[in-house]
C-alpha cells in the first residue's frame, strides 16, 4: 500500500504571531517555522502502518517555496521514503491546495492520503474533505485511530460528546488528530542524512490549472483584550453587582442554581438557612 502525506510550513506553535503594522496580513518575518503538528502525526501513522508491514512506501508532499524544503526533509528524516516539493510562488488557500493534491493523486495512484485536520496558521480544517469531494474517495476526518482488516479501514474519529467509528474502502482521505499518536523524536544522524537525500520539484501549474484565489484578506487585528474582573467577598455583594449593572438574567440563573444544587458540600440544615437568606436578598 502506497500512502501521500501532505505536510505544511506553519509557524511554530509555541511562537506568538503579531498582525503586520498595515494589518494587511500576520508578520511571520523571522518568526521560528516548522511542520504543522497534526500532519507531523499523520506522517507518524503512515510510519506505524509501514513497521506493520500494511505500508510499503510513504511519500511527503508540500506546496510552497524553496523554504518548504526544510519541512520535507523532517518528515524524509522521521522516516518518508520519497519527498515532493509542488513550487508555488503563491500562497494557496485550501481550495487550491485540494486541486493540487488532486493533480498528484491523479499521478502518484496512492492507496491512502493523510493529512492533519487543519493547519496551524489558517485553522480552517478544509482540505482533507474538499480533496475527498474532487476524488470522489471516501473520508475520515478527526481520526484518533487507524485500523486496516481486509483491505478496509477502520477508524475513529473524535465529535462532539465522544467518538464515531467509521468503516471504508481503499483509497481514502484522512484527517489526523492530535490524539492520533505521539510522533517520534527525530535524531540528529537521521536529520543529517535527510539532507543529502533528493527531493523532487513539480510545478503547481503541471497539477492544478485554476487555483486562483477566492477569498479575499480585509484584515488582520489582535483581539481586544478583555477587561479586568471584579473580586467579590461574598454572595450578598455579587448580588449587589449584579443589581447595579442591572443584570437582572443573572440574579435568575444565580437563584436556579441554588435550587437545583445537589450536591451541597455543608449540611441541609446550613444549606436551607443560606439558600433563604440568599433568596431574601434576591
Amino acid at each position: 500500500m502506497k500512502i501521500l502525506v501532505a505536510i505544511k510550513r506553519v509557524q511554530d506553535y509555541n511562537v506568538k504571531v503579531r498582525p503586520k503594522s498595515d494589518g494587511s496580513d500576520v508578520d511571520i518575518d523571522g518568526v521560528k517555522m516548522g511542520i504543522n503538528p497534526f500532519d507531523e502525526n499523520a506522517l507518524e501513522e503512515a510510519l506505524r502502518l509501514r513497521e506493520q508491514e500494511l505500508a510499503t512506501e510513504i511519500t511527503v508532499v508540500s506546496i510552497g517555496d524553496s523554504k518548504n524544503e526544510d519541512v520535507l526533509r523532517h518528515g524524509l528524516a522521521m522516516g518518508a521514503n520519497r519527498a515532493i516539493l509542488i513550487e508555488s510562488e503563491e500562497y494557496l488557500q485550501p481550495l487550491g491546495v485540494a486541486k493540487v493534491l488532486k493533480g498528484l493523486v491523479e499521478k502518484e495512484k496512492p492507496d491512502l492520503i493523510l493529512l492533519g485536520k487543519l493547519a496551524l496558521d489558517s485553522d480552517a480544517g478544509q482540505t482533507g474533505q474538499m480533496l475527498a469531494g474532487l476524488l470522489n474517495y471516501p473520508q475520515g476526518t478527526f481520526v484518533s485511530k487507524i485500523e486496516i482488516d481486509n483491505n478496509k479501514l477502520i477508524v475513529t474519529r473524535e465529535i462532539d460528546g465522544g467518538t464515531n467509528i467509521l468503516e471504508m474502502n481503499i483509497p481514502a482521505v484522512l484527517t489526523a488528530d492530535l490524539r492520533l499518536n505521539e510522533p517520534r523524536f527525530v535524531k540528529l544522524p537521521n536529520l543529517m542524512m535527510a539532507r543529502k537525500k533528493t527531493i523532487e520539484k513539480i510545478k503547481v501549474s503541471e497539477l492544478a490549472s485554476d487555483t486562483s484565489t477566492k477569498l479575499e484578506l480585509l484584515e488582520v487585528s489582535v483581539p481586544p483584550s478583555r477587561k479586568a474582573g471584579i473580586k467579590v467577598s461574598s454572595v450578598k455583594e455579587l448580588l449587589e453587582k449584579l443589581k447595579t449593572k442591572n443584570i437582572d438574567k443573572h440574579s435568575r440563573l444565580i437563584k436556579k442554581l441554588f435550587f437545583d444544587y445537589t450536591n451541597y458540600s455543608l449540611s441541609i440544615k446550613k444549606y436551607k438557612r443560606i439558600r433563604k437568606k440568599l433568596l431574601k436578598s434576591i
